[in-house]
């Protein structure tokens, strides 16, 4: 790959204590961003671990609550620019690469949330996002975590919240209006990672509600970008990831394994800045 790709890695561990897991994945994937949601490992013992397999990641602490954040590159490089509970959002400026806005969220679970309350969240966070975005004078944002949505449901797709497409061409318009007011587009891809069809796992979160409409595989993980990062973002490079070096995330029934791992796959994807 370009030395200028950059890895980064997003997983919701369930605070369960998997360090030597994140350890293995982050050093087999060659990640250099490693995100973590539901994480109630002590950091120092996680970096001990991580730089045990490979000894290049330092602590990258974080006001929001619920993320852990280490990278293999100076803390300096990572700006604060908004912080509330369970959303951050950091401006990465590597040396002599292209500085990009990541947003990193893990919003409210359908347990405790309806689909409308959900959505709403999301136009609060899209209209957070636009602002922070106003204030740096660029669009070059990436969004990433757990949803706790589908790639499409109202939040994640419609023109007040994420306004995200599963099509670049249609990303690649920039925006679009409705009622007079301009709307960013986030391009999508995750749309794709729906199905076993990849002889892989048939999405990132498996649940079985007995209801009469029921998805059992859902892509609550997800990686959003701007159109201008559209270009920047390989995504044949974007991968759910089921299994390691040494064993599989999954269970004999084919679904995240919550005695091995955790009850959601992690998220793997690459940027060229």
């Amino acid at each position: 790959m370009p030395v200028s790709m950059v890895n980064f890695l997003f997983w919701n561990i369930n605070r369960r204590p998997l360090e030597s897991l994140v350890a293995e994945i982050a050093s087999s994937q060659r990640v250099d961003l490693l995100m973590l949601a539901e994480c109630d490992i002590h950091p120092t013992a996680l970096l001990d671990i991580l730089n045990a397999a490979r000894p290049m990641f330092r602590y990258i602490p974080v006001l929001s609550r619920g993320f852990e954040l280490f990278a293999t590159f100076s803390p300096d490089f990572l700006t604060p620019l908004y912080d509330s509970d369970k959303i951050t959002i950091q401006r990465l400026s590597l040396p002599a690469r292209l500085d990009v806005l990541l947003c990193i969220v893990h919003l409210p679970s359908k347990l405790r949330w309806s689909g409308e309350s959900q959505a709403l969240e999301c136009t609060r966070l899209a209209r957070i996002i636009r602002e922070v975005e106003a204030r740096v004078r660029h669009e070059r944002t990436v969004l990433v975590g757990d949803l706790n949505m589908n790639p499409f449901e109202a939040g994640v797709v419609g023109a007040a919240g994420f306004n995200a497409t599963m099509a670049r061409q249609v990303a690649s318009r920039g925006s679009r209006s409705v009622q007079g007011e301009r709307y960013p587009f986030f391009y999508n891809p995750m749309w794709g990672h729906f199905g076993d069809h990849r002889g892989n796992a048939g999405g990132s979160y498996y649940y079985d509600s007995g209801q009469h409409v029921n998805y059992y595989w859902n892509v609550f993980d997800q990686v959003l970008v701007r159109p201008e990062l559209i270009p920047r973002f390989p995504v044949e490079e974007l991968r759910i990831i089921a299994s390691t070096p040494s064993r599989t995330l999954l269970s004999q029934q084919g679904r995240p394994d919550g005695k091995v791992g955790s009850d959601h796959l992690p998220l793997v994807f690459k940027l060229d800045l």
